[in-house]
C-alpha cells in the first residue's frame, strides 16, 4: 500500500461514487477501482459493500478511512516540515476563504501577496465556514480567511481586519434621506438574511435582535448579490459587510446607511491548524493581509 491508496480511499468515502472519486484524484474510474480492490486484497479485509446504486464502507473500511485521513494528515505536516528547510514563502499554499469575504478581499489582497511573496504559488479554495473547517482539518487546505467564529476556535486564529456592516435600504425607503442610522431604530423591523450555513447571517442577526429586529423568514438568500438585488427591489432592508458595499451612498436602487450605536462589525480572521511547523508563514500571510485592508478599510 503507499499514500495514494490512502487519497483514493478517502475520496472514495467523501464522495461515495467511484467516477466521483476519481475525477477528484485525476485519475481513471477503472485505476481508482482496481487500486481500492489491490488495498482490500493486502489488508485481507472487504472495505465496501458494491452495489449498482451506491457505494457503502463495511464497518472496518470506515474505521480504515478514518486511519487514512490521520495519515495522509501527516504526511501533509512532514511535507510543511521539509518546506520549512528551505525559504519561507516559496511553494504551494492553498487558502480558503468563504463567500461573503473572498470576492471583496482578493482583488486587494492577491496582487499584494504576488508582489511580496512572487515565489509562493497560491491555490485559491471557496467554500461556506464548515467545508472550510473540515477542508483545513484534514488537509486540504492549509490556511483559511473567514469570519471568527465558535467553529473556528480549534485552530490558531490571526486578526487580519476588523469589518464594519452597513445597513441597505431601498432607494425610496423612508429611511434614505437618513446619513446614518442608529440601530435601535431597527426596533420592530423584518430584516433580509443569508440562508443557514452562512455565518455572516448569525453575526447580523446578532446585532438586529439586540436592537429588536427580527428575521424575515419569507425569503433567505444565497450570496450577498441576490441579498442585494432583493432590497433593490423593494424586498426589504438589511446588513451588509463594508468590503462589498459601494463608495456611492445610492447605487441601483439601493441606498446604504453607516450604522451606530453600536456598530455592527465581524472580525476576519485567518486560521490555520495548532502546530504547523509553516507558523511564521501563516503569521506573515495575515500581517501583508492586515496592513493592506486596515488601509482599505479607513479608505
Amino acid at each position: 500500500m503507499n499514500i495514494r491508496d490512502f487519497e483514493y480511499l478517502v475520496a472514495l468515502a467523501e464522495h461515495k461514487h467511484f467516477r466521483k472519486a476519481a475525477e477528484s484524484c485525476f485519475v481513471s474510474q477503472p485505476t481508482l477501482s482496481g487500486q481500492i480492490k489491490k488495498l482490500e486484497d493486502e489488508v485481507g479485509l472487504a472495505l465496501l459493500e458494491r452495489t449498482s446504486r451506491k457505494v457503502l464502507f463495511t464497518e472496518a473500511g470506515l474505521q480504515l478511512v478514518e486511519q487514512a485521513k490521520k495519515i495522509l494528515l501527516e504526511v501533509k505536516r512532514f511535507s510543511e516540515l521539509a518546506n520549512q528547510q528551505g525559504k519561507e514563502m516559496t511553494g504551494p499554499l492553498h487558502l480558503g476563504f468563504i463567500p461573503t469575504v473572498g470576492p471583496y478581499v482578493l482583488p486587494w489582497i492577491v496582487p499584494t501577496l504576488k508582489a511580496q511573496f512572487p515565489d509562493l504559488n497560491l491555490y485559491l479554495h471557496e467554500a461556506q465556514t464548515h467545508q472550510l473547517v473540515k477542508m483545513l482539518e484534514e488537509g486540504k487546505i492549509d490556511c483559511m480567511i473567514l469570519a471568527s467564529v465558535e467553529e473556528t476556535n480549534m485552530f490558531i486564529e490571526v486578526p487580519v481586519y476588523d469589518e464594519p456592516m452597513v445597513l441597505a435600504v431601498p432607494k425610496d425607503h423612508k429611511w434614505a434621506i437618513e446619513e446614518s442610522i442608529d440601530m435601535s431604530r431597527l426596533n420592530g423591523e423584518s430584516v433580509l438574511m443569508l440562508g443557514d450555513g452562512h455565518c455572516l447571517r448569525d453575526q447580523a442577526l446578532g446585532f438586529c435582535f439586540a436592537a429588536g429586529a427580527k428575521d424575515d423568514d419569507h425569503f433567505k438568500a444565497t450570496s450577498l448579490e441576490t441579498l442585494r438585488n432583493m432590497v433593490a427591489a423593494g424586498g426589504g432592508i438589511t446588513l451588509m459587510p463594508y468590503l462589498s458595499v459601494p463608495k456611492e451612498k445610492e447605487r441601483d436602487g439601493v441606498c446604504y446607511l453607516p450604522a451606530q450605536d453600536p456598530v455592527p462589525h465581524r472580525q476576519i480572521v485567518l486560521a490555520y491548524r495548532p502546530g504547523s511547523p509553516l507558523r511564521t508563514r501563516y503569521e506573515s500571510l495575515a500581517k501583508e493581509i492586515e496592513n493592506k485592508m486596515s488601509n482599505v478599510i479607513r479608505g
